[in-house]
């Protein structure tokens, strides 16, 4: 199989590293997080690179790009400990409105594409344990139109973004339904997350929604989570790359007894380890990626895979790399402790290591050993 990357791809990524490392060092990072997680200033710079766009269809405006440009850029935005939502809104939105009938996808899509409006999902709810299926929130049809009722959790920028694409029941039936912020109903709480990030709990009642689809509702959101979880991996990639690097620098320059600590073999070996795990974790990233155009059961078990990887060499990566830093490691100052933040918050997202291994394992029952 060839892995390499066409000249677009590469261009692609050029174009992004360029951007990150000129407009997005570590001084910007930390100043979005103390001004509370979330820039529109940086959501416009991905607009005026064409990456908010990159999934939207050509005919809405945008690039219609694939998963593997998708894959290019999230390493790379990984590799800049971005916080900005971008897989949330550049790349799941656009999946989820692909189900949704022409005028909603001829309002919102180009929108997406030019900057213009950020839409996230918002479907997490405190008693669904990672399921998608697990859905509380209702939607109910009314003379005017549909109005649903419920509270979603650590919704991305939720209290600043423009809408919502919400999973909701109607009965027996699961839907999506699109709804705006601004709409009558909807109250928000925003906060910061661990990693510096910003998500909010997001209340609805009685707020006016427009019914995406009440058709395979499920498989669409399934979609669009595998997407977001693609996205993900290759994001933790970008991120371990960096740490890994700036670790090996530390202890480069680092003396101990009078000499660098990378010259003691037992450090040597731990940062090997290292290197393994983001290397164990980047080809389960392509994978994952690779995947998506399969059908359901494939796909699904294959992005199960890579964040049950992922998700231990996150761990793994993080931790090690912190301890060879020694104090300097957990310290806010310093870059390498938020990395670590971003990894340790990544493995929880679109479902943590053990809810994959679960995943993993329902789809393997009639298979023996993990790639069979």
């Amino acid at each position: 199989m060839d892995f390499d990357f066409s000249d677009d791809q590469e261009q692609l990524r050029d174009a992004v590293r360029r951007w990150v490392d000129k407009g997005h060092g570590f001084e910007q990072h930390r100043a979005i997080v103390q001004a509370g997680g979330d820039s529109r200033a940086v959501w416009q710079a991905l607009a005026d690179l064409g990456l908010t766009g990159l999934a939207v269809p050509e005919a809405h405006g945008g690039m219609g790009w694939g998963a593997t440009e998708a894959m290019v850029v999230m390493e790379e935005l990984g590799r800049g400990l971005m916080l900005a939502p971008y897989a949330a809104g550049a790349l799941v939105a656009p999946t989820l409105l692909s189900a949704a009938p022409e005028a909603v996808q001829a309002e919102w899509l180009p929108r997406i594409a030019s900057g213009e409006a950020r839409v996230v999902l918002a479907h997490q709810e405190r008693a669904a344990r990672y399921r998608l299926d697990k859905v509380d929130t209702t939607a109910t049809r009314t003379a005017e139109g549909w109005q649903l009722s419920g509270t979603k959790s650590l919704v991305p920028v939720g209290d600043v973004a423009d809408a919502f694409i919400v999973s909701a029941r109607a009965g027996d039936t699961l839907g999506l339904w699109l709804v705006e912020r601004a709409a009558a109903g909807v109250t928000t709480r925003g906060y910061l997350t661990q990693d510096g990030g910003r998500a909010a709990e997001v209340q609805f009642d009685a707020a006016a929604a427009t019914l995406l689809t009440d058709t395979d509702a499920l498989a669409v959101l399934e979609h669009a989570a595998d997407v977001g979880t693609a996205a993900l991996c290759a994001e933790a990639v970008g991120a371990m790359d960096f740490l890994v690097k700036l670790t090996a620098d530390y202890m480069n320059t680092r003396k101990q007894f009078g000499v660098a600590i990378a010259s003691f073999q037992a450090l040597r070996h731990r940062l090997a380890d290292c290197k393994m795990q983001l290397e164990l974790g980047r080809s389960m990233s392509y994978l994952a990626t690779l995947r998506l155009g399969d059908t359901p059961d494939v796909r699904r078990r294959a992005v199960s895979q890579a964040k049950v990887q992922l998700g231990q060499s996150m761990r793994f990566v993080g931790q090690q790399c912190v301890q060879l830093h020694g104090g300097i490691g957990v310290t806010d100052e310093y870059v390498g402790s938020h990395y670590f933040k971003r990894l340790t918050c990544m493995e929880m997202q679109w479902g943590d290591t053990l809810h994959h291994l679960g995943e993993v394992s329902v789809r393997m029952q009639d298979t023996a050993g993990v790639f069979a």
